[in-house]
């Protein structure tokens, strides 16, 4: 079977890449802008693989997509090319609408065009999966409930945004041109090869860094984390067994307020590169103004992969966390040059309050209202990661 993985050297396509060639069976050709936040060397353990190739392309360039597409003798379109940081989104959208929404719409455009041209079992077999975010549904209250297949949508970010439209124009070619299409929705994805931007892995280089541990408000929003290995599995199943039309959740059953996130990461460093003097590095952490639109709680109800895929994840938080923690401590070599050269922890999405440390008494979630607060730092990370 022949997959075109778009947006295949970010976090999650990376590991979908590397997840599919383990399978002598399939062939993988790894579409690729390489902005920012792709890397190739998150591909090193497959570069000279038999069954993988990597082609450094735009999916808004519709015709080097569809030359791809012919080239290859495409099966499944896995689209994981997207803007994914809610704080980048914040502070410029515009990239966000160019490769969310235009790039989604110039790929759907080459898929069908390639999909008319094919004939018998490769016409009826082939798919155009879509993976996407939990965060076109906006969010839910402390108090309970998860997110299902059938939510309404309600995005609060730039980034969900524009991942709500591209949902919908992936839904609208298949109503509209037949296009056979799946869709899936994601948690927040943890793991190896993850940039540094994000909540899991800045916290980690901060801490080795000696540096500030930034927590957004009081640290009391709530995220559901899915290992990005399960995430791949997940979506290798979504692709090639589900139902043209359908829509699949794909979470952890992992929930954590992020201020716990972080401390669990402070107590396994702890015991794995204890601090000098015997301290903790919880005695870094650190609260910052919140970010514009704060999402108070995602959760993820994968009942229906489970049901119907026969899905479930490998890994829970500890597990997952713990072996995400040793993997940073013993891969210097991938995550040092992004740290010297790319993305050494700046804040983002600041909005108009700027980079404010919370003074004391000025929570502003009621749920942690009288936690003790620390002044200063810098860098805060999103917890969320979409595609690449």
């Amino acid at each position: 079977m022949n997959f075109l993985v778009t947006g295949g050297a970010g976090f999650i396509g990376s590991a979908v890449c590397r997840h599919l060639c383990a399978n002598p069976a399939h062939r993988v050709t790894n579409l690729d802008k390489l902005t920012y936040a792709g890397n190739l060397a998150s591909l090193r353990p497959i570069e000279n693989a038999h069954n993988y190739r990597f082609e450094q392309a735009d999916i808004c360039d519709e015709r080097a997509v569809l030359e791809i597409l012919r080239r290859d003798d495409i099966d499944i379109v896995m689209n994981l090319a997207a803007e994914s940081h809610v704080d980048r989104s914040i502070d410029g959208p515009g990239a966000f609408i160019e490769t969310n929404i235009v790039g989604t719409y110039r790929i759907l455009n080459a898929a069908l065009d390639y999909w008319r041209g094919l004939s018998g079992e490769r016409k009826a077999g082939f798919r155009f999966h879509h993976v996407s975010t939990d965060e076109v549904f906006g969010d839910l209250p402390f108090e309970g409930g998860m997110f299902v297949e059938e939510t309404p949508y309600a995005p609060s970010s730039p980034y969900s945004a524009s991942k709500a439209a591209s949902d919908h124009l992936v839904r609208a070619w298949h109503e509209t041109y037949g296009l056979p299409v799946v869709l899936s929705n994601c948690s927040n994805n943890y793991g190896p090869y993850h940039f540094p931007e994000k909540l899991i892995p800045l916290v980690i280089l901060n801490a080795l860094d000696e540096k500030p541990l930034p927590v957004y408000g009081a640290g009391a929003n709530v995220r559901d984390w899915l290992f990005v290995e399960d995430h791949a599995r997940a979506l290798e199943l979504v692709a090639t067994k589900g139902r043209p039309g359908e829509s699949y959740n794909v979470g952890g059953n992992s929930e954590r307020t992020n201020l716990g996130v972080v401390e669990t990461i402070c107590d396994l460093l702890d015991l794995r590169r204890p601090r000098a003097g015997g301290m903790s590095y919880r005695d870094l952490i650190t609260f910052v103004t919140d970010r514009p639109g704060h999402d108070r709680r995602y959760a993820i109800d994968a009942s229906k992969i489970a049901r119907d895929l026969g899905w479930a994840p490998r890994e829970n938080f500890d597990s997952g966390l713990a072996r995400t923690v040793d993997w940073y401590l013993d891969n210097k070599w991938w995550w040092a040059p992004i740290r010297e050269q790319r993305y050494n922890g700046e804040r983002l999405g600041q909005g108009p309050m700027g980079n404010r440390p919370i003074e004391n008494g000025a929570m502003e979630d009621a749920a942690i209202e009288n936690s003790p607060v620390r002044k200063g730092g810098n860098g805060q990370a999103e917890t969320r990661e979409g595609a690449a």
